[in-house]
């Protein structure tokens, strides 16, 4: 039918038509006119409401995945987002494991390029939601604690919460806000500042503007240039108006009741630094594990510079009426804190000649603790964190960031405590820039030494120097030029310990003999139970781990056997009666000291 005989025929024009007057006649037909030409040409506007808005919260994504291959069909934003809709079953609710099962060959494929772009298996984390329900790990007692009305503590400060990212998955990264705003008193989030450091994927761009878009307290901040975790969270902190800071990764999940103990504990006291306890989402299947308080360990480090994890020392075991009470920690592990803003600012904030990551966080525990402030640890506070086994991030080769950072730090914050370091690094110490602002800083704020902090906070670290001997342990026979060589960690806990032509470099060969008869680094120690040589953690208790070294004769005697250390070969070392006349029984210890017996 035409047009014209649609507008002759309807019942309006017969009333219209009907009635006098060609003017008025033409006056009312126009917009009908219009209408229909709107009709025919398919040009009405789309009053669906933009993408963002009717995005599917609640529901799994699948990012970057074509719909056509793996048959999930479509979602309302797709052309935007370019996610999928979920399949039915919910997967992963309650922090439960999930584990696909009868994947296609394109799954498989996607798979593997969810490992290799983030170190974690992106695919799983797609077919959760991002709003997924979590257990609560708190104890009873943290229920019951009252942040609001009790008359100790004042009202809470709010807090701008800072999470910077490099190429995050899209899924990964979403969960991490959305359990921040979810399971946060909106009174005391001022902000959550995102800071992108500088990404080059399409999802990290328009998409992600879009769809925050619909939280206005959602902010993001854009690095002109690859600036690396701590200048970008220096970009976040200048950003941030809130007067408490939380720092958190871009690959987190907060758990109910997160936030109120942390800012309790600084509104209380600004010097106060406060850590929530960081429990393990699965890698792989993104479970989320958890313990009760009796689990809490607290942070120290080695003379490598590296961070640890130990048991909560006794004397403070004792100083706490119940075990979810708040902690006193040597150090952090960095990822996840609150500070009070001004604080952070008198405490010179991160030390901007760092470059990258690496050492920051021992940085801000040395200088906390120096500078008149506390370290602590919040049981009540509990944050999921994907650990991966390794960063899948590149950036330029031919420079040891972490070396740099830590050399800046031992530099400024470690006194003579420094050397114990540079014995491990074999004195390289490489070009660490200008410290001058750094130490004028500590100066200036009247900080403690280095040994009140081992004698006062961290009595427990083993000191090289009280050692007996420190430095290579040297065979004297097969020509005297191999040494004891173990990475010596927790990974090679139960592996024999090895061999090494002697470099002189400090690293796998540096050992310390300690007054009690470990050969010992750090928390691992030399350990013989009849089999191979092994490393194992130093116990304190001796038996297995007690090693006489007899001065005169040269030989290593394990205490419990009576037997010598040798080398069969220049690859291998065993356990043999000791024979004075033969000269892979015999060894040489480096710096030793028998006066300190």
């Amino acid at each position: 039918m035409s047009l014209r005989r649609l507008l002759l025929t309807s019942p309006l024009s017969t009333l219209l038509f009907a009635r006098r007057g060609l003017f008025l006649k033409l006056i009312l037909l126009l917009p009908l006119l219009l209408f229909f030409i709107l009709i025919t040409t398919n040009k009405l506007p789309n009053l669906d409401p933009p993408p963002h808005q009717n995005h599917p919260h609640n529901e799994p994504l699948i990012q970057q995945h074509n719909n056509n291959e793996l048959g999930l069909g479509e979602s309302n934003n797709e052309k935007e987002l370019n996610v999928l809709a979920p399949p039915g079953d919910n997967p992963g609710e309650n922090g439960k494991p999930y584990k696909p099962t009868n994947l296609t060959e394109a799954q498989k494929k996607l798979v593997g390029e969810g490992w290799k772009n983030n170190a974690f298996n992106q695919f799983v984390s797609d077919l959760i939601s991002v709003k997924r329900n979590l257990p609560d790990p708190r104890d009873q007692w943290c229920k019951d604690q009252d942040y609001y009305t009790s008359t100790e503590t004042p009202k809470l400060s709010p807090t701008s919460v800072i999470i910077c990212f490099h190429n995050e998955a899209w899924s990964v990264l979403l969960r991490s806000v959305h359990s921040v705003l979810d399971r946060s008193p909106p009174s005391l989030i001022t902000e959550v500042i995102l800071v992108d450091d500088f990404s080059d994927m399409p999802h990290l761009a328009a998409p992600l503007e879009n769809y925050f878009k619909a939280f206005p307290k959602v902010k993001i901040v854009r690095a002109g240039k690859r600036e690396g975790l701590i200048r970008a969270r220096l970009l976040g902190a200048d950003a941030a108006t809130g007067p408490i800071l939380t720092f958190l990764d871009s690959h987190i999940e907060a758990t109910t009741g997160w936030l109120e103990p942390l800012l309790s504990r600084i509104t209380t006291n600004p010097t106060t630094v406060v850590c929530p306890v960081i429990d393990v989402i699965d890698d792989d299947t993104l479970e989320y594990h958890y313990s009760d308080s009796k689990g809490t360990s607290v942070g120290g480090f080695d003379w490598n510079l590296q961070f640890t994890w130990h048991a909560i020392p006794e004397v403070e075991r004792k100083r706490r009426r119940n075990s979810a009470e708040p902690v006193n920690s040597p150090t952090m592990a960095g990822g996840l804190f609150s500070i009070d803003s001004a604080f952070f600012t008198k405490l010179g904030k991160y030390d901007d000649g760092f470059d990258i990551w690496g050492g920051e966080n021992l940085e801000i525990s040395f200088k906390t603790w120096m500078c008149g402030g506390t370290l602590e640890i919040i049981p009540c506070s509990h944050v999921g964190h994907i650990f991966r086994k390794r960063s899948p991030y590149k950036w330029r080769s031919g420079v040891n960031v972490l070396r740099r950072n830590s050399v800046r730090l031992a530099e400024v914050w470690m006194d003579e405590y420094k050397e114990y370091y540079y014995q491990r690094i074999g004195h390289d110490l490489g070009q660490y820039g200008d410290i001058s602002s750094r130490k004028s800083l500590r100066k200036n704020l009247g900080c403690k030494s280095f040994r009140w902090f081992l004698d006062t906070i961290y009595p427990e670290l083993f000191i090289p120097g009280e050692a007996v001997a420190h430095g290579e342990i040297r065979n004297l026979g097969l020509g005297g030029s191999t040494c004891l060589d173990s990475p010596a960690t927790k990974k090679q806990m139960n592996k024999p310990v090895g061999l090494y032509p002697c470099h002189g470099q400090g690293g796998n060969q540096y050992w310390s003999y300690s007054k009690t008869g470990e050969i010992r680094r750090d928390e691992m120690c030399v350990d013989y139970a009849g089999t191979d040589v092994m490393i194992y953690p130093c116990h304190g208790s001796l038996g297995n781990q007690q090693w006489i070294f007899e001065e005169d004769t040269h030989h290593v005697r394990h205490g419990p056997s009576r037997k010598c250390l040798a080398i069969k070969t220049k690859e291998k070392l065993v356990m043999e009666t000791c024979d004075e006349n033969e000269d892979r029984h015999k060894w040489k210890f480096e710096n030793y000291d028998k006066s300190k017996l």
